[in-house]
C-alpha cells in the first residue's frame, strides 16, 4: 500500500507532511492515518471544499480561483505550497479536481483531477482525467496523489 511505503519513507528521513483536499474530502489523509505511527510526520490535514475555505485557510490566491477556477493547476499548487508553508512542513500535498455526477463544464469535464506537491525541490502538479463513479475518482484521485509523494521521496 501506498500510505505505507510514504511512511515509512518520511520516518526514514524524517520529513514531514501536510495534506490540502478539496475532491478527496480526507481521503488522502483517512489514508495516511491509516498507518501507526502517522502523527510522528503528518503535521496536519485541512478539507477546503469550497473557494472561500482555499482561500482563508490555504492562501489560495482570489485572483487565481477567479482566473483558473478551482478545478485547476494553478490552484491544486497553491493549495499544496499553503497547506505546506502554514504547517510548517517538508512537503505539502494537494487535490481537487471534479468528482461528478455534476459540475462538469465542457472544459473541465468529471474526472478532471489535479494533485500537486509543493517540496524542497520546488512544486510539481499532474493532470488526470479518471473514469468511474463519483467514489472511483475519489479512489484514484488519493491513488495518485500518494504515488505522486512517493516518486519525489524516491528521488530525494
Amino acid at each position: 500500500m501506498l500510505e505505507v511505503e510514504v511512511g515509512r519513507m518520511l520516518s526514514q528521513r524524517g520529513g514531514t507532511l501536510a495534506i490540502a483536499e478539496s475532491l478527496t474530502g480526507g481521503l488522502v489523509a483517512s489514508r495516511v492515518t491509516d498507518v501507526p505511527g502517522a502523527s510522528s510526520y503528518l503535521l496536519e490535514a485541512v478539507v477546503a471544499y469550497s473557494d472561500a475555505a482555499k482561500a482563508r485557510l490555504l492562501g489560495v490566491s482570489e485572483a487565481t480561483l477567479e482566473a483558473h477556477g478551482a478545478v485547476s493547476e494553478q490552484v491544486a499548487r497553491e493549495m499544496a505550497e499553503g497547506a505546506r508553508a502554514f504547517a510548517g512542513a517538508t512537503w505539502g500535498l494537494s487535490t481537487t479536481g471534479i468528482a461528478g455526477p455534476t459540475g462538469a463544464t465542457a472544459t473541465k469535464p468529471v474526472g478532471l483531477v489535479f494533485v500537486a506537491l509543493s517540496g524542497p525541490g520546488g512544486t510539481v502538479a499532474e493532470r488526470h482525467l479518471f473514469g468511474g463513479d463519483r467514489l472511483a475518482i475519489k479512489a484514484s484521485a488519493s491513488e495518485a496523489a500518494l504515488r505522486l509523494l512517493l516518486e519525489r521521496l524516491r528521488a530525494a
